[in-house]
């Protein structure tokens, strides 16, 4: 069984799946769209691609613990998500996530232009590695 972790935007969806043991992350790309419709079309296909049997969707959750339009958003998504493949979605706090991905790619050398087509993905990665040392953590 598979993991596949989503950072849904207004844009660029970035998108990392694990590999079958739940170490690493095996795969990750970058859907863009506009249209949730459109989004959830693409994942589909990838989730039939790769084997993908759960879903993790970042969950925008403001530093202060409160939830904004942002995580209202990320929670009527994950509804469409379940509705549509049928597949577990777990709302992921997401907190930071896109700064360490900038941080990463800016410290290996990524101009901010090249940055931008792949800080999704990194993301993504960086939220499915978050939530698979808790799985494993918490004997899962």
């Amino acid at each position: 069984m598979k993991i596949m972790a989503i950072d849904y935007g207004d844009a660029h969806t970035g998108v990392a799946v694990s590999d079958p043991t739940w170490t690493l992350c095996g795969f990750s790309t970058v859907i863009t769209a506009y249209r949730p419709e459109v989004v959830i079309e693409q994942l589909q296909k990838l989730i039939a691609e790769h084997g993908v049997a759960e879903l993790v969707l970042g969950h925008p959750i403001n530093m202060d613990g409160s939830r904004g339009p942002r995580a209202e958003k990320a929670e009527g998504f994950a509804a469409q998500l379940r509705e549509a493949t049928g597949l577990p979605v777990t709302l992921w706090d997401e907190r930071r996530t896109t700064i360490d991905a900038h941080n990463i790619l800016a410290t290996n050398g990524k101009r901010a232009k090249e940055r931008k087509k792949t800080v999704d993905a990194v993301a993504a990665s960086l939220m499915l590695e978050g939530y698979l040392t808790y799985k494993k953590r918490n004997g899962q």
